[in-house]
């Protein structure tokens, strides 16, 4: 069927005047490590173009990526913005990446200080300006033509602030950003950062990663839309959020398919709408049927805002097989769920993909594998990543980013972790929770994402069954898998057993038998190939080889082994990892992108009796 198409928009001011492009002579990536093929296609003066949120997507908006002065100073004297800066940095690469231009650590006794003049002239009637950050790690400050904007904490979430009362007359707006971010000296969420990278632990990210870019909106506008389907019912429910709404206000939401219109409804303003989507064309990898949705905001009948988005008809859910077994199933059928732990790391940007068509790589390459599955490891992607899940047809798994580690991990199934949960601090709760819901707010719209996972590896584990059924009432859409690889309790829809490097499963029998069993990670076979490696020595996998060739038939036998394991009760594994990061080797890729060590169509046969439908019988 048609796709949504991503409008890139009208930009609302000359982005970049000839003084802006001069200063493009000024970057250059740091030729330090190895760097992927997209590294060579990055634009100074365009840095990823496209429209970053495709959830609800409008015309007026202007991107402000590009080349910002930095500075970093000493915390001490980090409440001023300096006087002189330190050169140029290319936003949105954190200022650690080489395709920031930098490539400097900042730690937690060092403020790092963003400026940028952009050109816009504000003719706003009935208007407002929003400023908007994919995503900024860890604690930002905003400042606008000298005055405070506003403050976020949290690496993963997006944020915006409006900004309209702070524009100038003149054509110039002078953009600040202040970033404080404590790396692995803090408690909060930093996924796999550590100040000291080795092993599976990476390079710090610090500061903007993710776009930025400015948006003209009605002072009454739809400011979030969730569509949640049930297929039962046939129907499809959208929660819309309208800000500044006047009491008359309504809401119309219209769903497509393709140019054919399949439902539509109006109501009141911040009141869901329910539409009946009859005989619906049904999500799954291998049919990833997407309805494109208009959502028109109106008063007195006269259209006051409008946003492009879409939807899915797809249901995770909880089944029981003939032999009483939890099993987790997709549109009401059991599918065996397999794909990468995938960490979404990058050579030259860290956590910020060269190019947009870099971003897709990874999933097309995961698609083309047979994989019908991702789980995204305590990392969260920029909304256009997830978008395009939904439109090739690949199942997410989301981590929460871990933080505050340190307490003790038992990896043994059926040994809870009642004993071992950390105590935090309440400032140290607080982060988590502030940052978990709001990473679930900013993400909960993509139907690819069909399960939620608050910890791994006990890594920052703490008050498990509270957060485990928050995590469920919050978004009962989803399944919850409150601790991937331990510490276990009986709390959440899933237990899940990590195993290096074969592949096992938890007894069927665990907590009696009230949760569906997954292998979270197995594998990590390694193999170092020549001039595609972060560094010439001290690589690791968990098992390593010599040739492809090894590697290959090691695999393939780990497949095999499969098919018994699915019969007698497991629903899904997760195969370490995508690609090589840093110094770990173990990767179907090389950290670089630039050699794929697995035959695609060799693994995409062997991938697929994994989901012969005959090895598991539903209960009626």
């Amino acid at each position: 069927m048609k796709k949504v198409v991503l409008s890139l928009g009208i930009v609302l001011g000359s982005l970049y005047g000839p003084a802006f492009a001069q200063q493009t002579t000024d970057w250059k990536y740091v030729q330090s490590k190895i760097v992927t093929p997209w590294a060579e296609k990055v634009v100074a003066q365009n840095p990823h173009p496209e429209y970053p949120r495709p959830q609800m997507v409008r015309q007026n908006w202007q991107n402000i990526n590009g080349l910002w002065n930095y500075a970093i100073v000493p915390q001490s004297a980090g409440d001023t913005k300096p006087a002189i800066f330190d050169g140029k940095i290319l936003v949105p690469f954190a200022v650690e990446s080489a395709l920031s231009g930098v490539g400097k650590t900042v730690g937690k006794d060092s403020v790092l200080w963003y400026q940028r003049l952009i050109d816009f002239s504000p003719k706003l009637k009935d208007q407002r300006v929003l400023i908007h950050f994919g995503a900024v790690d860890w604690q930002a400050e905003v400042f606008v033509n000298g005055k405070p904007a506003g403050s976020h904490q949290g690496g993963y979430d997006p944020f915006s602030f409006d900004i309209t009362d702070l524009l100038v007359k003149k054509k110039q707006q002078e953009i600040v950003v202040k970033v404080w971010d404590p790396s692995s000296d803090g408690p909060q969420p930093r996924g796999k950062q550590i100040k000291n990278p080795h092993g599976i632990w990476y390079t710090p990210v610090t500061g903007i990663w993710q776009t930025v870019w400015l948006e003209t909106v009605a002072t009454s506008h739809i400011s979030r839309v969730t569509p949640v389907p049930d297929i039962d019912k046939q129907t499809l429910t959208v929660n819309t959020e309208v800000a500044n709404a006047g009491a008359s206000d309504k809401v119309k939401i219209t769903a497509w398919d393709g140019v054919n219109k399949v439902a539509e409804q109006e109501v009141a303003a911040n009141q869901p709408a329910v539409l009946t989507i009859s005989d619906a064309k049904l999500w799954s990898p291998d049919s990833p049927n997407l309805y494109n949705l208009t959502v028109s905001l109106t008063r007195n009948g006269k259209a006051v805002d409008e946003v492009k988005s879409y939807a899915a008809m797809r249901k995770i859910g909880v089944q029981v097989d003939e032999n009483g077994i939890q099993r987790m199933t997709l549109n009401n059928k059991f599918l065996f769920q397999y794909g990468p732990l995938d960490q979404g790391w990058w050579p030259d940007g860290l956590y910020t993909a060269p190019t947009d068509e870099a971003l897709k790589f990874d999933i097309l390459k995961t698609k083309e594998m047979g994989f019908n599955m991702i789980r995204k490891h305590v990392k969260v992607e920029p909304a256009r990543w997830y978008r395009y899940c939904d439109e090739l047809g690949m199942l997410v798994w989301q981590d929460m980013p871990s933080g505050d580690m340190g307490n003790h991990w038992e990896m043994r199934p059926g040994i809870t972790g009642n004993e071992t949960d950390k105590q935090r601090t309440p400032e140290s709760e607080n982060i988590f929770k502030t940052e978990w819901k709001a990473i679930m707010d900013a993400n909960r719209f993509f139907p690819s994402i069909v399960v939620w996972v608050p910890f791994n590896e006990a890594w920052g584990q703490f008050k498990t069954a509270e957060i485990t059924n928050w995590t469920m009432q919050y978004d009962p859409s989803r399944l919850v898998n409150s601790a991937s690889g331990g510490n276990f309790e009986p709390v959440g829809h899933i237990i899940d057993l990590h195993n290096y490097p074969a592949p096992v499963m938890p007894r069927p029998d665990l907590f009696g038998q009230k949760q569906i069993i997954v292998l979270g990670e197995f594998g990590g076979l390694g193999l170092p190939v020549d001039q595609h490696v972060w560094q010439q020595k001290d690589n690791w996998g968990y098992q390593s080889f010599k040739n492809q060739e090894e590697l290959y038939n090691r695999y393939e036998s780990f497949i095999n082994r499969f098919e018994p394991l699915i019969k007698k009760g497991l629903s899904a594994a997760v195969y370490t990892q995508t690609t090589d990061v840093e110094v770990e080797i173990n990767g179907l890729m090389t950290y670089d992108r630039k050699v794929i060590k697995f035959p695609e169509a060799k693994l995409k046969q062997i991938h697929s009796k994994l989901y012969d439908p005959s090895f598991v019988k539903l209960k009626p």
